[in-house]
Formats: C-alpha cells, sequence, structure tokens
C-alpha cells in the first residue's frame, strides 16, 4: 500500500474535539455545565483555593507554636574569620578596613571575628567584636582588642 499526502490522517486520541458547556440537556454538559450544585467550584472565578487554605479551620502553620528566637541585629554582623585577616597587612584593624578590604559586605554594619585557622601577624582590632577564641588567638600573636 502506498501512502499519498492527501491521505495522511491524525492518530486516533491525538486530536479531541472541545467540551461544548451550556448547550442543552443531550450534550451531557447542559444546565450546570459539568461543575455540580453550588460550592466555590460551581461559581465563577472562585475555583483557586489558596494552598493553606482549610475550609475554614484554623491553619496548621497559625496552630502551631512559634519557637525560638531569631534576632534582627544578626542580620546586620557579618563574620570575618580570623584565617582572612592574614590577607590584611599587620597593625591597626577596623570596620572601615575591613570593608575595604572587602571581608565585610556593604549591607553588614557590623563585624566579628571568629577563629578559624591560625593568625600569625600582629593586629590590634579596633571597634570590631571577636570571639573568646579569635581574641586569644589574636592576644597569642602578639595583638590586642579594644572594643
Amino acid at each position: 500500500m502506498q501512502m499519498h499526502l492527501n491521505t495522511l490522517t491524525h492518530a486516533d486520541g491525538a486530536r479531541t474535539a472541545r467540551k461544548r458547556v451550556g448547550r442543552g440537556i443531550g450534550s451531557g454538559l447542559g444546565k450546570t455545565c459539568g461543575r455540580g450544585h453550588k460550592g466555590s467550584f460551581a461559581r465563577s472565578g472562585k475555583g483557586k483555593i489558596k494552598a493553606k487554605f482549610e475550609g475554614g479551620q484554623m491553619p496548621l502553620v497559625k496552630r502551631l507554636p512559634k519557637v525560638g528566637f531569631r534576632s534582627k541585629l544578626k542580620l546586620d554582623c557579618a563574620e570575618v574569620l580570623s584565617y582572612q585577616l592574614e590577607k590584611l597587612e599587620a597593625g591597626e584593624i577596623d570596620f572601615a578596613a575591613l570593608r575595604a578590604a572587602k571581608l565585610v559586605p556593604n549591607s553588614a554594619k557590623r563585624a566579628k571575628i571568629v577563629m578559624k585557622g591560625e593568625l600569625t601577624k600582629k593586629f590590634v582590632l579596633k571597634g570590631v567584636a571577636a570571639t573568646a577564641g579569635a581574641k586569644a588567638a589574636i592576644e597569642a600573636a602578639g595583638g590586642s582588642v579594644q572594643e
């Protein structure tokens, strides 16, 4: 059997006729148009329900207890690891010097030195907080911390 362009058709089920709703009882989609009786899905423009909606019942998100404390100050503070200070020249280090060295983002208003790695240079920290471990490491290298 030979195939001709004028005999080509779509595969079975590839093209389906659209639903013609509200065109009488004989169509099977008359009167309520397949939406059932009443309820939010029967109304126009009301078919979507938000993900957290539970039919008017208090949602689970609101029922669960809120635990812990989230400090807003934490967002303003940037952490600087102690081994990153090795990139800077020995001497006085303040917040402006850390920002100039791109160790602190522009969004930060404060900085704190956290102990990680080793320090060999002598630093004098001014106006920058430091953890107990970082403070001990700076002082062991011959520096000091002035908050």
